[in-house]
């Protein structure tokens, strides 16, 4: 596994981290991962060189970060653990001074940690990202505690991440970018400039840049959002994509073009088995060209771009 650095927390992590979304949850297309399930494929995780694990407390009700504290106990120095504020277990809104410090202090309790890496605000409000706010103020009070070692926020789109270079001091940036979401590409060079540690998140686009969906497939859950003309949309550009690959498998190549730009620092791909984890590994040996990397760029100024593409 390749490291990667950033400047602004000093440290080196995995490019491939460890999306914790999936831990101890059922969901479309996976069935329910029991405690013990999810501890083992942390273990194998750190075994094959992750060392970045990104989590939250909402997610599985709570669960992804009681096994992440459980699998990490006795190695908690050799990882970083990323976790998120702003939406409790139950879906608690904790965009507050209190909720910061309530957050936190629950995250430390159910990491079985006296630290926390990084603690990003998850989707924050536009007035948070304009920097009106003071939650801020207080993620500084934990970091100059060393309760924290960073902060930062979780957005999804290039007009976040502008309105974040410009208005914030931040540590850490969670942005989805994959090859149907190319746009915060634009200000990678800034986000370099900055030596921010930035993560991406959803590389696969919820899974149809793994190969497995096309628009015949039935969703439910979350995924049951796509209508049929955003299937239609989708399976078109993702067809399109394989055919300038030439390629039937999308995994490797939708992380190497990730990993092809040098502002990423870490991907945190979903993880929920152990053959998933292996694929997902496997993409930090992959060298995805510069050939390769021109075509995609040029489709989705050419074509993608101005396809209707809700996540």
């Amino acid at each position: 596994m390749k490291n990667r650095y950033s400047e602004k927390m000093n440290v080196s992590v995995s490019e491939i981290g460890f999306g914790g979304w999936q831990l101890g949850s059922a969901g479309d297309f996976w069935k329910s991962m029991n405690e013990q399930d999810g501890i083992d494929l942390v273990k194998e995780a750190v075994n094959q060189g992750v060392t970045f694990f990104d989590t939250a407390p909402g997610y599985s009700s709570g669960n992804s970060e009681l096994i992440l504290g459980k699998a990490l106990l006795g190695i908690r120095d050799k990882v970083h653990i990323n976790t998120k504020i702003g939406h409790g277990p139950n879906g608690e809104y904790e965009f507050t001074i209190e909720g910061v410090k309530n957050s936190i202090e629950r995250s430390l309790k159910k990491l079985q940690t006296n630290y926390i890496d990084s603690a990003i605000l998850h989707n924050p409000e536009m007035s948070v990202l304009r920097g009106e706010t003071e939650l801020f103020d207080v993620l500084k009070d934990y970091k100059d505690q060393g309760i924290i070692k960073g902060y930062g926020v979780s957005i999804d789109s290039i007009s976040e991440l502008e309105m974040v270079l410009e208005n914030l001091d931040v540590d850490v940036i969670e942005i989805m970018f994959n090859m149907i979401h190319q746009e915060p590409r634009y200000l990678f060079d800034k986000v370099k400039e900055k030596g921010i540690l930035l993560v991406v998140k959803i590389p696969f686009d919820s899974g149809w840049l793994t190969g497995r969906f096309d628009r015949n497939t039935k969703f439910s859950g979350i995924r049951s959002r796509w209508n049929e003309n955003t299937k239609d949309i989708r399976d078109e550009i993702v067809t399109t994509i394989k055919e300038k690959l030439e390629t039937e498998d999308l995994v490797k190549d939708a992380l190497g073009y990730i990993l092809s730009y040098d502002a990423v620092t870490t991907i945190i791909p979903g993880t929920r088995t152990k053959a998933h984890l292996k694929a997902s590994v496997e993409a930090s040996e992959f060298k995805f060209s510069n050939n390769k990397k021109e075509q995609m760029e040029e489709l989705y100024e050419s074509y993608i771009k101005d396809k209707d593409t809700p996540w």
